[in-house]
């Protein structure tokens, strides 16, 4: 069986606070985006993992896919399997790669064996993998509170949009990330920016993380500033970075991003 897990960008990060488990609160929109890797799952007479494309840094044992198949397994009588993930989504980029591989490991599982598992409890079981896991469920917009993981809907539709994406190659660790962010509350609501018109939220929706970010790393906002040359409508650094997305009402032209139409 064959799917092919997607990518999602934040639109607006606010870190509210930090909680007592050392997490913090966010506010965010997740919203899909058609950057895939590809998996595939095959019954075999013994578990295996095999990775190809991009090379995924650390034991292939950690893998969220390993772990999705052995958290399933504590629960439901499955035979073994080999997992085939070809690996295009770029590693540690803000753009839930590896939490999407995890998540439709976990549903491939669910469909291939008929465990007759619901997206909530699909859900469930994917947050004991990563905060943003969960998202990837039902893979639809959403704004995200708490760790990341606890959703309401939004009625968001980029449907006929440009998106190009980019990543510079350049790795942020999350405590350097959340190092440079001051929590605090936000004034206006993620969720009622972006119920208002794209064109309104360059002033309006901010990701906490990109002032410190910026400073330590000037190419990640040059990056951004180069989509807003190129004619993008919204411009912003996704997660923790460093990807940079723009979205556009026309396709640039002349750019070596990836560019997608929604």
């Amino acid at each position: 069986m064959i799917s092919f897990p997607g990518a999602k960008i934040n639109l607006g990060l606010k870190i509210v606070s930090k909680r007592e488990d050392r997490y913090h609160n966010i506010e965010s929109c997740f919203y899909p985006v058609p950057w895939r890797d590809s998996l595939e799952v095959l019954k075999a007479p013994s578990f295996a993992f095999k990775s190809y494309g991009l090379e995924i840094p650390g034991d292939p044992n950690t893998n969220l896919c390993v772990r999705a198949y052995h958290l399933l397994q504590k629960n439901f009588d499955i035979p073994p399997v080999e997992i085939h993930l070809l690996k295009q989504i770029p590693i540690g980029a803000g753009l839930g790669g590896g939490s999407a591989d995890g998540a439709f490991t976990l549903k491939i599982l669910n469909e291939y064996f008929v465990l007759e598992l619901s997206n909530q409890a699909l859900e469930t079981y994917s947050l004991e993998l990563g905060s943003d896991c969960p998202f990837f469920i039902r893979n639809q917009p959403v704004i995200a509170e708490g760790r990341g993981e606890i959703f309401s809907p939004v009625s968001l539709d980029l449907t006929g949009y440009y998106l190009a994406i980019y990543n510079p190659g350049i790795r942020i660790a999350t405590k350097e990330a959340y190092a440079g962010v001051k929590p605090q509350p936000s004034e206006q609501s993620v969720k009622q920016i972006v119920s208002q018109p794209l064109e309104d939220w360059k002033d309006l929706l901010g990701n906490d993380f990109e002032p410190s970010i910026f400073k330590n790393y000037p190419t990640i906002a040059q990056l951004k500033n180069e989509m807003y040359k190129a004619g993008a409508i919204y411009a912003a650094m996704t997660g923790s970075g460093s990807t940079v997305y723009g979205l556009f009402a026309n396709e640039p032209e002349g750019v070596d991003w990836r560019v997608f139409r929604l």
